[in-house]
C-alpha cells in the first residue's frame, strides 16, 4: 500500500469514527434491526419449520425480534414447531441479543465518556474501577469469560441432571441443557417443551442453578466487572475484610445489588402469600415446593420470562406485583430490560429526600448529580408512555381485558416474556405492537441515556427562576 493510499485511509477512518460517536444510538438501532431481518429471513424458510413448510413472515420476525431482544414471548411453539436448524437460529438470536447487546452497551459508556470533558469525565468516573478507553480489550475478555464461564457450567450441569434422573438421552439432554443454559443466563425465556420449566418446578437442583444463572445475568455487566475485581481478582490478598471489599464497590454496584436483593425478597413473600393456597397455581404444591416456586416467580420477572405455574390462573393481585417487577426488570448494561433497578432506585431516593427535606440526594457515601436524577426521571416517564400506548393499542384492536392488555405490553417491552395465554392468539397487527414495543425497551434505555448525555449542551446564561405550583 502506497503512503497516498495510506494518508488516504487514514482520513477516512477519521471520516467514519466521529459519525458513530455522534450517533451511538443509531449504531445500536441499526444493529438489532439487521439482526432481527436476518434471523426472520433464516425462520422463515422451510428447513426451519418442523413440518418442512415456509413460516409466516411475521411469526417468523416476531420470533426474532422476541430473540434477540431476549423477550421469550411466541406465537409458535418453540419446542415442536421449530425444528433442529430453526431451534438453533434461535439460540444463536438469544446469544447475540444478550452478549451483543452487553458489549454495545459497555462500548456506548466508552464513546460517551471520550464526548465528556475532563471535568464531567471526572464526575462520572469517581470510582476507582470506572471504565476507560485503555482497558477496552480487558472488559471485552473479562465479559466473554464470564458469560460462557457460567453458561458452560449451567450447561453441564442441567445436562448430567436431565440425562441421570429424567431418562434423556445424553445428546437430547445435552440440547436442553445447553439452550436452558443460554436461554436463563441472557434472561431469554425460551424453553423446549410447552409448558416452559413446569416439568421441573419440583426439582430443586434444576431450578435453583437456573434462577442462579438469571440474576448473575441480570444484574448487568459494569457489576460483574466490579465484582470480579472486588472479589475474585483479589482473593489472595486477605488482609481486606469482606466489609472492606464491600466498601471498595461502586455506588452503582452496591445500589443494583441491594435493590436487587430487596426486590427479590418483597416479591417472593409476597407472591407466596397471595397464591399459597390458589388452587389453580401452588394450591396443590407441598410447602417445599411452594416455596421453591414462589422464589421462582419472584425471581423470573426481571425480564427472565420463564414459568413454572399458569400465569392466566393467577390472582389479579399477583398479576400487578408481577406486572410492576417486570416492569422495574434488572441491572444496566446487561441482558434484562424494563426501566432498571438503578433508575427505580433513584426514584426512590428522590421521593424520601423531597419527604425528608433533604437538599442532595445521598446513598453510600456519594451524592447523586442531578442529571442523573433528571435521566432517571425521563426514562421513567417514558416508559410509562410506551406502555400504556402498547396497551391501549391492544386493547383498540381485539376485545381483550385491560389488565391482560397491560400485562402483555409490560411483558413486551421489559423484555420479560410472561403471558396470560393471550400472545398466541394476537393478529399480525397486535404482533407488530408488541415486537415494537419489544425493541424499543430493549435498545430504549441505553440509546436514551447516550443521548441524554450526548446532547447535553452548557449554556452561557440562565433565566430567572419561578417555581409553578406541584399538588
Amino acid at each position: 500500500m502506497s503512503r497516498r493510499e495510506r494518508k488516504h485511509e487514514v482520513l477516512s477512518d477519521k471520516k467514519r469514527r466521529p459519525a458513530l460517536s455522534d450517533h451511538p444510538a443509531r449504531f445500536v438501532v441499526e444493529v438489532f434491526v439487521v439482526a432481527i431481518s436476518m434471523g426472520a429471513a433464516l425462520l422463515a424458510l422451510p428447513v426451519s419449520s418442523a413440518d418442512g413448510r415456509w413460516t409466516n413472515l411475521v411469526d417468523a420476525a416476531f420470533t426474532s425480534t422476541s430473540a434477540v431482544c431476549v423477550t421469550g414471548l411466541t406465537v409458535l411453539d418453540t419446542g415442536t414447531y421449530w425444528s433442529g436448524f430453526g431451534q438453533a437460529v434461535i439460540l444463536v438470536l438469544i446469544e447475540l441479543g444478550g452478549l451483543g447487546f452487553m458489549t454495545i452497551a459497555s462500548l456506548i459508556v466508552l464513546l460517551v465518556s471520550r464526548r465528556l470533558g475532563l471535568r464531567q469525565t471526572m464526575v462520572a468516573n469517581v470510582e476507582r474501577s470506572a471504565l476507560s478507553f485503555g482497558d477496552v480489550r480487558r472488559m471485552l475478555v473479562r465479559l466473554g469469560f464470564i458469560t460462557l464461564a457460567v453458561q458452560a457450567a449451567l450447561a453441564i450441569w442441567l445436562t448430567i441432571r436431565f440425562a441421570t434422573s429424567y431418562d434423556e438421552g445424553w445428546a437430547h439432554a445435552l440440547w436442553y441443557g445447553t439452550f436452558h443454559s443460554v436461554s436463563a443466563f441472557n434472561n431469554a425465556g425460551f424453553g423446549l417443551a410447552s409448558d416452559s420449566l413446569t416439568a421441573w418446578r419440583s426439582d430443586w437442583l434444576v431450578m435453583v442453578p437456573v434462577m442462579g444463572a438469571i440474576i448473575i445475568g441480570g444484574l448487568g455487566f459494569p457489576v460483574l466487572s466490579d465484582l470480579h475485581n472486588t472479589f475474585v481478582a483479589r482473593a489472595r490478598n486477605r488482609r481486606h475484610s469482606f466489609r472492606q471489599r464491600w466498601l471498595s464497590l461502586t455506588m452503582h454496584s452496591k445500589v443494583t445489588l441491594v435493590t436487587s436483593a430487596l426486590l427479590l425478597v418483597a416479591g417472593f413473600v409476597v407472591l407466596a402469600a397471595l397464591e399459597w393456597r390458589n388452587p389453580e397455581t401452588m394450591g396443590p404444591m407441598g410447602a417445599a415446593e411452594k416455596v421453591l416456586n414462589s422464589a421462582f416467580a419472584s425471581v423470573t420477572p426481571r425480564t427472565a420470562g420463564f414459568n413454572t405455574i399458569p400465569v392466566g390462573e393467577m390472582n389479579p393481585a399477583s398479576l400487578l406485583v408481577t406486572t410492576a417487577l417486570m416492569f422495574i426488570g434488572a441491572g444496566s448494561a446487561g441482558t434484562s430490560g424494563g426501566i432498571k433497578v438503578g433508575t427505580f432506585a433513584i426514584l426512590g431516593m428522590v421521593i424520601w429526600s423531597q419527604l425528608r427535606g433533604d437538599e442532595d440526594i445521598r446513598t453510600f457515601g456519594r451524592t447523586v448529580p442531578g442529571n442523573t436524577q433528571r435521566r432517571a426521571t425521563t426514562v421513567a416517564l417514558l416508559a410509562v408512555g410506551l406502555v400504556v400506548a402498547g396497551a391501549i393499542a391492544l386493547l383498540l384492536t381485539q376485545e381483550q381485558q385491560f389488565g391482560e392488555a397491560l400485562f402483555e405490553s409490560v411483558s413486551a417491552f421489559g423484555t420479560v416474556g410472561l403471558s396470560t395465554g393471550v400472545t398466541p392468539q394476537l393478529s399480525d397487527i397486535e404482533d407488530l405492537v408488541l415486537m415494537a414495543l419489544m425493541l424499543v425497551g430493549r435498545v430504549g434505555p441505553v440509546t436514551l441515556g447516550a443521548a441524554l448525555v450526548l446532547r447535553r449542551k452548557l449554556t452561557p446564561t440562565r433565566a430567572p427562576e419561578e417555581a409553578p405550583l406541584i399538588g
